[in-house]
């Protein structure tokens, strides 16, 4: 890897340590619960109108898994714990992560861009709000094509993350879906917009939860692009 591809690693491991969570992400807030069970439909839709018929049989990586909770809701979906897998660049998340999930489910830890994954070995490779941390044109385009690679042809990018960028967090910049588009150029893509601006949510929560639901109901109120980027190949 270049000394640029190392020092982008190790700027987006110091931007993660500058955030703090403070709660914000609590499943007991009602702005995170709906926001939660609005993307697993919309995952689930995704999942349907891909033809998939049987999730515990494929093979599925997350970058950036975190702490492990996306994994924990595939889990619930219904993928199997042997078919998953995990990346993690800040050791104190992937313990986290090793903690919480079963030991069936590998995790590595490091930059993807190093990390042990054999060429078309995965059906599925799971990416939220991972590229929006990526501030390096060429890193994320590096990125992209590493994914790209360890798919299967017919397997897919599953992609989750903001397209607006955050004036008031430099640590980030959304990604657009042309940008998705250009990161992805031969993938096929179905996509919906889902999540209703944060800040926005919270504030209505703070009014009544039942005030998330019709004000997500506004399209142009949602702030993440929830994708599905299909590799041309053999049909499932």
């Amino acid at each position: 890897m270049s000394q640029k591809s190392e020092a982008e690693a190790e700027a987006v491991a110091e931007r993660y340590a500058r955030r703090q969570d403070l709660g914000r992400y609590s499943m007991l807030r009602p702005e995170v619960w709906q926001a939660v069970q609005e993307r697993q439909r919309a995952m689930l839709g995704l999942f349907t109108q891909a033809g998939l018929q049987d999730l515990s049989r494929l093979r599925l990586l997350e970058v950036g898994c975190g702490a492990g909770g996306n994994l924990l809701e595939l889990l619930r979906l219904g993928f199997a714990p042997a078919h998953l897998s995990g990346i993690e660049l800040l050791p104190e998340r992937l313990a986290q992560a090793r903690a919480v999930l079963p030991q069936q489910l590998q995790l590595q830890g490091g930059d993807a861009l190093h990390a042990s994954v054999a060429a078309q070995s995965l059906d599925i490779v799971f990416v939220s709000t991972v590229f929006s941390s990526l501030l390096d044109a060429a890193y994320q385009q590096r990125l992209a094509d590493t994914l790209w690679a360890w798919l299967k042809p017919g397997g897919a990018v599953l992609w989750y993350d903001f397209v607006f960028d955050n004036p008031r967090n430099p640590d980030v910049r959304g990604v657009p879906l042309r940008r998705l588009r250009a990161l992805f150029p031969q993938g096929q893509l179905r996509h919906r917009r889902v999540t209703l601006a944060p800040p926005l949510a919270r504030a209505l929560v703070r009014v009544h939860p039942a005030l998330y639901r019709p004000v997500n109901a506004v399209p142009w109120l949602r702030t993440h692009l929830l994708a599905w980027v299909g590799k041309p190949g053999a049909a499932r």
